[in-house]
C-alpha cells in the first residue's frame, strides 16, 4: 500500500458489524481489501463478541483496517450508528461480517457513477445468497433492471414500497445523506435498512448495478434469522412502520403523489399479513381485528382509514380469488365497496364474478397472463445480472 493512499483521507469507508461471526470476519475483509480502488478503509465494529472476532479484528496487517471493539454491547442498531459516526469517507458501506464482495472491481464502479452523479443518494446491486457456504443462486427480490441505470428516487421508491428490494451488503451511501436525514431508527430492529433505503429514495436518486457483485449469508445467526425466529409479530410491526412512517415522511415534503402510494402499500401490507402470506414462518400473520386495530391506531383521521381499509378488503378480495374461494372474494369485494364505492376496478372486478363461470375464467386467464409475463421478465433480469 503506498504511502500516498495511506496518509489521505478515505473516499470510502466500509463498516463491518460483527457479533459471534469472528470465524467469517477474515473473508468479508479480504474481500474488501483485495478490491481494485484502494482510497478505503475498513471499520471491524466488534460488538463486544465473546467468540475470536478480537483475534481475527486485529490480525490485519492494513493500515486501512481499524478495529473497535464496543464496551459494553452495543446491540446491532447502536453498532451500525457508531461505526457510520465513526466513518472518515465520503462514502459509507456497511457491510456484515458474514457476507462479502464477490467482484474485485465493485467499489471502483460504485464509486464513479457516484462521482458522475451528485444527485445519486446511494448505490446498490443484486446479491447471490451463501446457502452452507455455497453460492445459490441471485435473490430475485433485489433485481430491479437487466442493466445498469440511475434510478429517479421516486421511480426506485415505488419499487419498495413493494418490499425490501435492497441487498444490505450491496448498499454504499453517501455520507452527507446520512448527515441530511439521520441514520438508523433505534426502534426498528428488523426493518430499519428498509426504512432507510425508502426515505433516501424520497430524497434522492439511486444508482443500481444490474451485475449481482455482493454474497449474502443465510444462517441460523444472520441478523434476520434471529429476528424472525424470537420475534414474528416485531417484525410485522416493524413493515407497518416502514410504511407509514415514510407516508409522514411524503406528507412533510409535500409530495402528495407518494402519499397516496404508500397509503396503497400500507393497505397491501396489512392483507399480506392477514392472509400470512409474506414470510414462510409458522405464525407469522396478524387477525382481522388486529389489524383493524392497528389501523385505526395510526391513521390521521377517519377518511384515511377509510381509504386504506377498503383497499386492504379489496386486496384480501383477492387473495381469496386466487385462492378459488369465491364467495369469500366477492363477501371482501362487497365490503371494499362499502367503505369506498368510487373503486372502480373493484366494480368490475366484483361484476365478473356475478356472471358466474365466464367472468371468473376470464379474470383467471389475465391473472395467468401477466404472472407468466411477470416471471419471464424476472427470469431474463436474472440471468443479465450474473
Amino acid at each position: 500500500m503506498s504511502a500516498i493512499v495511506q496518509a489521505r483521507r478515505p473516499k470510502v469507508s466500509f463498516v463491518v458489524p460483527c457479533y459471534l461471526l469472528g470465524h467469517l470476519l477474515g473473508e468479508c475483509v479480504e474481500s474488501i481489501l483485495s478490491q481494485t480502488y484502494g482510497n478505503l478503509e475498513v471499520l471491524i465494529m466488534d460488538d463486544c463478541s465473546p467468540d475470536d472476532t478480537a483475534r481475527v479484528g486485529q490480525s490485519f496487517a492494513d493500515a486501512r483496517v481499524r478495529y473497535i471493539r464496543n464496551h459494553p454491547n452495543l446491540g446491532h442498531l447502536r453498532n451500525y450508528n457508531h461505526g457510520i459516526d465513526l466513518a472518515r469517507g465520503e462514502y459509507i458501506w456497511l457491510i456484515s461480517a458474514d457476507d462479502r464482495l464477490r467482484r474485485p472491481y465493485v467499489v471502483e464502479k460504485y464509486v464513479s457513477v457516484m462521482e458522475a452523479h451528485p444527485q445519486v443518494g446511494y448505490a446498490c446491486c443484486p446479491g447471490v445468497d451463501i446457502v452452507n457456504g455455497k453460492e445459490n443462486g441471485v435473490g430475485k427480490y433485489s433485481v430491479q433492471a437487466s442493466r445498469d441505470m440511475v434510478f429517479r428516487g421516486h421511480e426506485f421508491l415505488r419499487r419498495l414500497l413493494e418490499g425490501n428490494c435492497v441487498v444490505a451488503a450491496s448498499g454504499m451511501v453517501r455520507r452527507s445523506v446520512y448527515e441530511a436525514l439521520g441514520k438508523f431508527p433505534l426502534d426498528l430492529p428488523y426493518a430499519g435498512d428498509w426504512y432507510l433505503w425508502s426515505l433516501f429514495a424520497l430524497h434522492y436518486d439511486v444508482a443500481y448495478f444490474a451485475e449481482a457483485m455482493v454474497n449474502y449469508r443465510k444462517h441460523e445467526r444472520s441478523m434476520t434469522s434471529e429476528l424472525m425466529v424470537a420475534a414474528v409479530r416485531r417484525c410485522i410491526d416493524d413493515d407497518l412502520a416502514v410504511l407509514w412512517r415514510i407516508k409522514q415522511k411524503a406528507e412533510e415534503a409535500g409530495f402528495g403523489g407518494m402519499a397516496k402510494r404508500c397509503r396503497q402499500a400500507i393497505a397491501y401490507e396489512y392483507a399480506s399479513h392477514v392472509a400470512g402470506t409474506k414470510y414462510n414462518v409458522p405464525g407469522a400473520s396478524i387477525t382481522l381485528e388486529q389489524c383493524e386495530s392497528s389501523l385505526h391506531s395510526l391513521a390521521r383521521n377517519p377518511a384515511e382509514e377509510r381509504w386504506i381499509r377498503s383497499r386492504l378488503y379489496v386486496f384480501l378480495g383477492e387473495r381469496y380469488f386466487r385462492q378459488q374461494n369465491f364467495s369469500e372474494a366477492q363477501a371482501f369485494y362487497r365490503r371494499g365497496l362499502s367503505q369506498d364505492p368510487r373503486m372502480v376496478k373493484a366494480w368490475i372486478k366484483r361484476g365478473l364474478m356475478l356472471t358466474g363461470s365466464f367472468g371468473i375464467g376470464l379474470r383467471r386467464r389475465a391473472f395467468e397472463f401477466r404472472r407468466t409475463a411477470a416471471a419471464r421478465l424476472a427470469g431474463d433480469a436474472k440471468r443479465e445480472c450474473l
